[in-house]
């Protein structure tokens, strides 16, 4: 049976290529909110870390209503480190929109969640967006992405994709670059067109695919996810069939629908409609929710293995306790294993020491996201260098690898070249897109892009974009050698002083600013040279009753280098590790004291 009046569709694009701004428009023009209501931009960027970094994390949850039928809309993360989110919510959905930017054309992340909805056998529409950019070029954009649906594999139907252009911002849309409107109708026709409506069983025993985990206050433990068949009643006894295939009896509590921005209570959803449940405490993503009498389960969620991993640490330094609210092994590892229930991508080991968790993810960009939410929420904790997970495969040892588009200024391709070159990538095409911008493709370990991005920047004076996503296993390329120059360290506790500062400043760049307060074995800097070495940035000038014609001239001290998180991560070696509170993030050694790291050098060497 079909739901004539129901459409379940999926944003899916690269970062920042408008996803998020289009629903926003979706949720305007449909009526979802009154004429005089005040709502911010990016309205579904609810997490204050999506906000600020311009980035989808999570994946939201909206519907809007349009002619008589409700369309429900799934605004997914464009980046491959949340591929878990994307592939979860591709599972409740029968098409999806596929939003390219007009100048930029397909992109890692535009290959990426493509894949994942051709493989659904998933209907697409394509939609190429920023049609206003003066650099525009939508034909061209249009032939790049039948090449990729090409390169992707899709049937004949996927190939035979209609094509909406638009500008989001401004609410426009047309089916012709030169025919555009001041409104979305041609894209709400398009979808009520092409689309389907879910094809349902309305009689047969329910099924519910738990896709996503919400959390509220008052009801506790939220489960989200499409029916598949039948209908669910408040108050019903349900079978929950875990990951493992045992089966669990459970209530149901509230049964909520998405309208616009709201979960609204209704007594009873049938199949094909996407609904959050309220009661299954124990519920977890990928297990399905069954009829008490003839419990049946769905097939569960396959997620692309982790690739990176990094150890979460206790907090052990001077500093330990000052800053945080939540320090202690018991605190960090009940935080660890309550993300792994709703953060699918991510897994969680216990180690040898009680005091470290190893924790691997999809890539850095996931890691770090879930350790800055820990540092908001009071944790304090330590972390190291990020590790690539090696695979043996044929009885060889391979290494992750990812495809890597660049697009740098025309005078920086030598130098962007031969950066790659010494972290054995390998050059797959390259695309002139203007007299002034050039596209670098490029396959490469995913260990050579680790502190990539800072030397990228660098090189192309802050003009070039990259974006990278898993691309396969691959034979091991060899050594890629590390950072080449050594670290600044606090030689004593103290507070940073301008003439300490000024005097460590001759040996290399600066990480601190005066009145910061140091300890001893903290990394305070960045030496010229490769060899670490002692310094003392807490040294006061020594006070005489002697003037000289200098005295009261200021020291001039270079502007200090503040590290992001995710810069501070890319940063750090072997033996060094980041301190992370909900106040300060600082870089140290694993040994503070001088014998520790002079007897940990010579175990490395064998002398």
């Amino acid at each position: 049976m079909e739901t004539a009046n129901l459409r379940n569709i999926a944003i899916i694009a690269h970062v920042d290529h408008g996803k998020t701004t289009l629903v926003d428009a979706m949720l305007k023009q449909s009526g979802t909110f009154r004429a005089n209501q005040q709502v911010m931009e990016r309205v579904m960027d609810s997490n204050d870390l999506e906000r600020e970094r311009g980035i989808t994390i999570l994946s939201k949850n909206t519907s809007v209503h349009w002619r008589g039928t409700k369309i429900n809309i799934v605004d997914t993360p464009g980046h491959a480190d949340f591929g878990g989110e994307v592939e979860r919510v591709l599972k409740m959905v029968n098409g999806v929109l596929l939003i390219v930017d007009a100048f930029e054309g397909p992109m890692p992340q535009t290959r990426f969640v493509l894949r994942k909805a051709l493989e659904l056998k998933l209907t697409p529409i394509v939609v190429v967006n920023k049609i206003d950019r003066a650099d525009a070029r939508p034909e061209e954009v249009v032939d790049e992405v039948l090449d990729l649906f090409i390169e992707l594999g899709a049937d004949e139907d996927q190939l035979d994709f209609p094509v909406i252009y638009a500008s989001a911002r401004q609410g426009s849309t047309g089916t012709a670059p030169d025919r555009i409107e001041p409104t979305l109708e041609p894209l709400f026709n398009m979808i009520m067109a092409h689309i389907p409506a879910p094809q349902v069983d309305l009689e047969a025993p329910v099924q519910l695919l738990v896709t996503t985990l919400d959390y509220d206050d008052y009801v506790g433990k939220i489960v989200v996810g499409r029916i598949v068949r039948g209908a669910i009643h408040q108050g019903e006894q349900v079978t929950l069939i875990k990951r493992d295939e045992t089966y669990e009896k459970a209530k149901i509590g509230k049964v909520y629908v998405f309208e616009g921005l709201q979960r609204v209570d209704v007594p009873v959803a049938a199949a094909g409609e996407i609904v959050a449940l309220t009661g299954l405490t124990t519920a977890n993503i990928g297990e399905t929710v069954a009829c008490a009498l003839n419990p049946e389960a769905l097939p569960t969620i396959e997620v692309d293995e982790p690739t990176l991993s990094m150890n979460f640490i206790v907090n052990d330094s001077p500093f330990a306790g000052l800053e945080g609210e939540f320090v202690t092994s018991r605190k960090l590892r009940e935080r660890l294993f309550k993300e792994v229930e709703t953060n699918v991508s991510l897994q969680v080991e216990e180690t040898d020491s009680a005091d470290s968790f190893k924790v691997s993810g999809r890539g850095e960009l996931h890691l770090s996201i879930l350790i800055e939410n820990m540092r908001r929420e009071g944790y304090e904790l330590q972390v190291s260098k990020p590790e690539v997970i090696y695979r043996t495969i044929n009885g060889e040892k391979c290494e992750p690898i990812e495809f890597l588009i660049a697009d740098v200024p025309e005078n920086s391709v030598g130098a962007v070249m031969e950066l790659l070159g010494r972290r054995k990538a390998e050059m797959v095409n390259m695309i002139t897109l203007s007299p002034t911008q050039v596209r670098l493709e490029f396959k490469v370990p995913a260990r050579g892009l680790i502190g990539f991005r800072n030397e990228f920047l660098t090189e192309t004076r802050g003009e070039g974009m990259m974006s990278h996503v898993f691309h396969g296993y691959e034979p091991y390329k060899g050594e890629i050698s590390g950072r080449n120059r050594g670290a600044l360290i606090a030689f004593e506790n103290g507070e940073a002083t301008t003439y300490g500062l000024y005097q460590a400043q001759e040996r290399g760049r600066i990480f601190i600013e005066p009145g910061i307060k140091v300890y001893e074995g903290m990394i305070v800097g960045e030496n010229s040279r490769e060899q670490d070495i002692e310094v003392n940035v807490a040294k006061k000038k020594h006070v005489t009753n002697m003037r000289s014609s200098t005295a009261d001239e200021a020291l001039r001290l270079e502007k200090a280098v503040v590290f992001t998180l995710e810069q501070a991560l890319e940063f750090i070696e072997e033996d060094e590790l980041v301190e992370i509170t909900p106040k300060s993030i600082r870089l140290r050694k694993k040994f503070l004291d001088h014998p520790s790291r002079v007897r940990y050098a010579k175990s490395l060497t064998g002398s």
